[in-house]
């Protein structure tokens, strides 16, 4: 039983060897750290890693997707999200057409425009947590047409925002979960051109 044991953790320490020096340092991190994380820490660094060794993409791994519907223009989406944000207490404090290529190739991006939306308490509540929120802020939402006619909204997932270092307290997870219910549900309902 020993013996296996030993063989085990020999096992374990020689790959993490050979897999380098920030892998074995990140690996001890999780171990010896991974106790003082939010109960979801560990799954939404796991769920975002995985997504980038398997795509290469880190913006990707970041981010929540929704398949716009072929009948929803990108003005249906604008009325949408307006609309939406009221819906959910969320200001649109911003809003930009990007740009239009008329000519655009199938794989090549038409149409890009993007919106910024916040509540201005929520913000006022994590930035004095923390200024870094601020990087976070105000959330936005990036409708991607391409020639082909398929649309997409972008929006970043904040599951690593709100879960990804020490609990939050109370309050401030309450505020949070509103805030990334609110930014999953309206560009959900914007993609299917419901208000």
């Amino acid at each position: 039983m020993v013996r296996s044991i030993v063989s085990v953790l020999m096992a374990l320490g020689l790959a993490m060897f050979i897999s380098g020096c920030s892998t074995m340092h990140m690996g001890w991190m999780a171990v010896t750290g991974a106790h003082k994380l939010d109960d979801g820490a560990m799954d939404a660094y796991d769920k975002m890693f995985t997504t980038v060794v398997e795509t290469g993409d880190p913006a990707k791994a970041m981010m929540n997707e929704y398949k716009v519907a072929e009948d929803v223009s990108g003005d249906d989406v604008k009325e949408s999200i307006q609309a939406l944000a009221e819906e959910y207490n969320m200001r649109v404090t911003g809003y930009v057409k990007m740009f239009t290529k008329e000519d655009a190739k199938p794989n090549e991006v038409k149409e890009a425009r993007i919106w910024s939306l916040c509540s201005l308490h929520i913000a006022k509540v994590f930035l004095n947590y923390s200024r870094y929120f601020g990087g976070f802020m105000p959330c936005r939402i990036m409708y991607v047409q391409y020639g082909n006619g398929d649309a997409y909204l972008i929006t970043m997932d904040l599951t690593l925002a709100i879960h990804g270092g020490y609990p939050l307290p109370p309050k401030m997870l309450e505020l949070a979960t509103k805030v990334k219910k609110a930014m999953t549900e309206i560009p959900a309902k914007a993609a299917q051109g419901d208000f």
